[in-house]
C-alpha cells in the first residue's frame, strides 16, 4: 500500500503555502494509489517552535480538506506522530549507527567548531567537520562514559552516493565533500537528517515526496538507509514556489501563511486547485478541475523541474471563477459562514444574483453590499448642493406603487429627463444617496431589495 507523508515544523504560525501545495501532492499520490496519507510533526528544533503553530497547521489542513488518515490527533498503528514523543527511538538508532561503525561519538566544543571553520575558510577548504573526534574515538568513549557531552555524528562515506528522483532523474552526489552531519544533538534531541529516516522507515512511507530544498541532504539520508539494513523509498524533490518576480516566495512579498488566503474568503477548493498547477499541468490543458479529477489524472513523472510561480492575483481570479459557477443556495451558505451567521440570510439570498459576477474572493461581499444591511454614515460625493433634486426623487419613489427594478429605473429615467439633468450625474446622485458608495451592484435592483420604505428614508434623511 502506498504511503505518503508531510512533517511539517511548528516553527511558524500556520502552514506555509508551499507546505500546502506539497501536502497536496502526497495527499493525491496516496488516495490515486489507494493508499494512506500520513501527518507528522517534526518538532525537535525546541529553540524555534511557535505556540500554537501544530494546532494551526492541523486545522488548516482540516480547513482545506487534506484531511490525513494518520496524524497527532487522528493516531494511528505507526504513532506517536510527534518526533518529541520518539526520542529513545532516534537514540537507539544513534547507538545502533555506532555499533556498526557508520557513525561515532563528537566532544568538540562549539569555539573549537568555529576555530575550524574560519581556519578551512582561510585555506579555501570545503567547510566541513574535520574528524577529530572520529581519529581519537576511544578518548571520546572514556569522556563520554565518564559524563562528557556529546553529539553523534554520521561517517559519510568517501564514495559517489547515486540515487534516482523522480521528478528530477538520476543524482550523483560525491560523498567526500559531504559533511559529517550530526544525528543525535546533546540534548538528546535527533537532527532532521536522523529523524525522518527513523520515522519514514518505521511508518512505511515508501514515497517520499518534498521540497528541493532537500536534495542536498538526501545522499546523507541513503547512507542511513543502507547503513541500518533498510530499503529505500522512492524520492520525489518538488521545486519550491517563486514570487511573480522569481524571487523565493516569502513573507516579506505577500502572505505565505495558507489561513491567510482562506481568511480572505478564498474557497479551499479553488485555492487547492490552484496549488495543483504549481509546477503541474493538467493533461488536457485545464486551468480549472476538481479535487476528483486532479487525483484521477495526477502523476508524479509529470511533475515538472521549473520553479512554479505563486501569483496571488491569478488565485484571486481563479477563486473568483470558482464563485461564478457556484450554484446561489451554496454561494449564500458560504457567505454567511464567511460573516460569522451575522447578516439577515434572506438580503443576502437577495443581494447574490448581484454580486456575483462582481467579487473575486467572499471578503468582497460585504465591503460591496454593506449599504444593504445598513444606512450609509457617509458619501462618496457631496450632495448638500442638490437639495432640489433629491427632493424630486423622494416624491418620485413615494409615488411608485408597483415597486419593482424596471418600474423604478423607468419612473427615475423620466425624472431626469423632467429635470433635464444628464442621467449619468442623475443616477450618481441617486446612488450615492442610497448606497453612501459611488460603485455599487446595479442600483434599480439594489433599490427593489431594499424595499420602498427603505429607499425612501435614505433620501428623506439627506433632505
Amino acid at each position: 500500500m502506498t504511503r505518503t507523508r508531510i512533517a511539517p515544523s511548528p516553527t511558524g504560525v500556520d502552514i506555509h503555502v508551499g507546505t500546502v501545495a506539497t501536502a497536496l501532492m502526497n495527499w493525491a499520490w496516496a488516495k490515486k494509489n489507494q493508499g494512506q496519507f500520513v501527518v507528522r510533526i517534526e518538532d525537535t528544533d525546541r529553540t524555534r517552535l511557535v505556540a500554537g503553530g501544530e494546532q494551526k497547521m492541523l486545522s488548516t489542513l482540516n480547513r482545506l480538506g487534506l484531511i490525513p488518515d494518520e496524524s497527532p490527533e487522528l493516531g494511528g498503528p505507526y504513532g506517536p506522530y510527534r518526533q518529541s514523543e520518539r526520542l529513545p527511538l532516534y537514540k537507539k538508532y544513534a547507538e545502533e549507527l555506532i555499533a556498526k561503525g557508520k557513525a561515532y561519538y563528537c566532544i568538540c566544543t562549539p569555539e573549537r567548531l568555529v576555530k575550524m571553520r574560519k581556519e578551512q575558510q582561510v585555506r579555501k577548504q570545503i567547510p566541513k567537520y574535520d574528524r577529530y573526534c572520529y581519529f581519537h574515538q576511544k578518548e571520546v568513549v572514556e569522556k563520554v562514559k565518564g559524563g562528557e557531552s556529546y553529539v553523534v555524528r554520521l561517517l559519510m562515506p568517501d564514495k559517489p552516493i547515486t540515487f534516482s528522483d523522480i521528478v528530477r532523474g538520476k543524482i550523483v552526489i560525491n560523498g567526500k565533500d559531504l559533511d559529517d552531519q550530526v544525528l543525535l544533538k546533546s540534548d538528546g534531541f535527533p537532527t532532521y537528517h536522523l529523524a525522518v529516516v527513523v520515522d519514514d522507515y518505521l511508518m512505511k512511507i515508501d514515497y517520499v515526496i518534498r521540497a528541493e530544498e532537500w536534495l542536498p541532504s538526501t545522499p546523507k539520508h541513503i547512507i542511513i538507509y543502507e547503513a541500518l539494513g533498510w530499503p529505500l523509498p522512492f524520492f520525489a524533490h518538488v521545486s519550491l514556489l517563486r514570487n511573480p518576480d522569481k524571487s523565493k516566495l516569502s513573507k516579506r512579498k505577500n502572505p505565505v501563511w495558507a489561513s491567510w488566503y482562506l481568511d480572505q474568503g478564498i474557497l479551499p477548493a479553488a485555492f487547492l486547485n490552484y496549488l495543483a498547477l504549481m509546477g503541474w499541468s493538467h493533461p488536457e490543458g485545464k486551468d480549472i478541475f476538481s479535487l476528483d479529477e486532479y487525483v484521477k489524472v495526477f502523476d508524479l513523472k509529470d511533475v515538472q523541474k521549473t520553479a512554479p510561480i505563486f501569483d496571488p492575483v491569478k488565485l484571486e481570479w481563479m477563486n473568483g471563477e470558482y464563485i461564478r459557477q457556484s450554484q446561489n443556495a451554496n454561494l449564500k451558505t458560504q457567505i454567511l459562514k464567511f460573516y460569522g451567521n451575522n447578516l439577515p440570510a434572506d438580503i443576502v439570498e437577495k443581494t447574490i444574483p448581484l454580486i456575483k459576477e462582481r467579487i473575486k474572493k467572499l471578503a468582497d461581499y460585504l465591503p460591496l453590499a454593506e449599504f444593504f444591511f445598513k444606512r450609509p454614515e457617509k458619501y462618496d460625493i457631496d450632495l448638500s448642493g442638490k437639495k432640489e433634486v433629491l427632493k424630486a426623487m423622494a416624491e418620485t419613489v413615494s409615488a411608485i406603487s408597483d415597486w419593482q427594478a424596471e418600474v423604478i429605473g423607468e419612473k427615475m429615467q423620466v425624472l431626469a429627463t423632467k429635470l433635464e439633468v444628464k442621467n449619468s450625474e442623475f443616477f450618481m446622485m441617486l446612488r450615492v444617496a442610497i448606497s453612501g458608495k459611488k460603485i455599487t451592484p446595479p442600483l434599480n435592483e439594489s433599490m427593489a431589495i431594499l424595499g420602498k420604505d427603505e429607499s425612501l428614508q435614505r433620501l428623506k434623511r439627506l433632505l
